[in-house]
């Protein structure tokens, strides 16, 4: 079993930054792919970042690209993701997944395993 604790949600102004963590506890062989999902009020939850944590492979929504990076410290078990230059439409609830894939790591909600309780980032115009 695997939980997945996020932290670093909050309030900023459009042109800021947030930093979300994701810290893993439990089995860390029950998963090679850990990813970024969000989910605005009112709508479906939609991939923002993924990476490989075996060979460190990123993957960006380009909604984000140039602006969100993925990253990982394996001594830690916690990927991170950077946000900058946010915009109004980057407010949601942003959840952490997990899972292991035969292949690729994929931005499918449904292909993953396990979720954090979610973190609220809202940014204001």
């Amino acid at each position: 079993q695997v939980q997945l604790v996020e932290t670093g949600g909050g309030s900023v102004q459009a042109g800021g930054s947030l930093r979300l963590s994701c810290a893993a506890y439990g089995y860390s062989f029950s998963y090679n792919c850990m990813a970024w999902f969000r989910q605005p009020p009112g709508k479906e939850r939609e991939g923002v970042a993924v990476i490989d944590i075996g060979t460190g492979s990123t993957y960006s929504a380009d909604s984000v690209k140039g602006r969100f990076t993925i990253s990982q410290d394996n001594a830690k078990n916690t990927v991170y993701l950077q946000m900058n230059s946010l915009k109004p439409e980057d407010s949601a609830t942003y959840y952490c997944a997990a899972h292991f894939a035969s292949g690729y790591c994929g931005q499918v909600p449904r292909e993953y395993t396990y979720w954090g309780q979610g973190t609220q980032v809202t940014v204001s115009s």
